[in-house]
């Protein structure tokens, strides 16, 4: 006796999902805990997703708690702070917190003598590593594989040990006898220079067709030409990934600014507000850290992507 069509079309229906099962589970390889025919398991579904979420919870507060519990120290008054620190919620919102930050702590001039720094870390880096990458790559003179070797024979010196004759060398510059001390220029000299970002983007260049560049050549385009119209705009992606390296590494640079910036007026963020922490309202002075952190906490959503690919290539160099 014929079941009908109905059951024909269930049976055709079941044979595709098994179809499309085993699919997926050749697809995964078997590489997760749970493999795909235990996930067609109900009890198996919502046990991992009150997992997911209990671990999804658990980053949430461990990223983000940090963070709110500043805002609630930075818009909450002193000794409020003090009697409940782990409070979940202000008594009441005093943004009047943020306006004395930058009155009375000169927060403004320090976050301005931050940008500038950042500023000048990138133009000079970019100026010295593209540049450099160029001739490495591009030009390729005869000693080019020496000077490779040189650069990269400088990412196995700690920066600790050349510390001290760098001071010296800003101190008193060779050949000019400048001392550069309470000057932006002792701070975006040493930056500028970055043999791993040298090498990354030399290899991002040596990437590039050659077909392009010689027929550029052949065209009657000179070198700075063509590093200017085809190498820079072909590799704004690596270009980008060095950018916020560079800018992030000057926005929480300490030790080197500390020492040759001691002047006061001179000092970014991250020298000034260590220093003011002992003469400073607890609740002005988490209002200045919160605007410090939200800063780099904002470039990060905005520029997520690049800050992805940018912790990729950390480990980028290599042959």
């Amino acid at each position: 006796m014929s079941a009908g069509p109905g059951a024909a079309l269930r049976a055709v229906v079941n044979a595709l999902r098994a179809r499309r099962a085993r699919a997926a589970v050749e697809a995964a390889g078997d590489r997760s805990i749970v493999s795909v025919m235990d996930r067609s398991s109900a009890g198996t579904r919502a046990t991992l997703r009150v997992v997911g979420g209990v671990c999804l919870g658990g980053l949430f507060v461990v990223a983000i708690g940090p963070l709110a519990w500043l805002f609630k120290a930075a818009t909450s008054r002193t000794p409020e702070t003090l009697k409940e620190p782990f409070a979940l919620w202000p008594s009441g919102l005093h943004w009047e917190y943020f306006g004395e930050a930058f009155s009375k702590v000169n927060f403004g001039q320090y976050l301005a003598n931050t940008l500038w720094v950042c500023l000048g870390n990138w133009f000079f880096c970019m100026l010295v590593t593209t540049t450099g990458a160029y001739f490495l790559a591009i030009l390729r003179p005869r000693y080019a594989k020496v000077v490779e070797a040189a650069v990269l024979a400088t990412l196995f010196i700690p920066g600790v040990v050349t510390l001290v004759a760098l001071y010296l060398t800003v101190i008193d510059v060779p050949f000019i006898g400048v001392n550069l001390l309470n000057s932006f220029w002792a701070v975006w000299l040493p930056a500028a220079v970055s043999a791993f970002n040298v090498l990354l983007v030399q290899r991002a260049f040596a990437a590039l067709p050659r077909d392009l560049l010689d027929a550029a050549w052949v065209d009657g385009a000179s070198k700075l030409r063509v590093f200017w119209s085809i190498v820079l705009p072909m590799s704004k992606p690596i270009l980008g990934v060095v950018s916020l390296l560079t800018v992030v590494n000057g926005y929480k640079d300490f030790l080197w600014p500390m020492l040759v910036l001691p002047k006061p007026s001179m000092q970014p963020m991250s020298v000034a507000l260590p220093r003011l922490a002992e003469t400073t309202d607890q609740a002005v002075y988490m209002a200045a850290l919160f605007v410090a952190l939200a800063i780099p906490v904002g470039l990060f959503l905005v520029f997520r992507k690049q800050f992805i690919s940018a912790a990729g290539a950390q480990g980028a160099v290599k042959e």
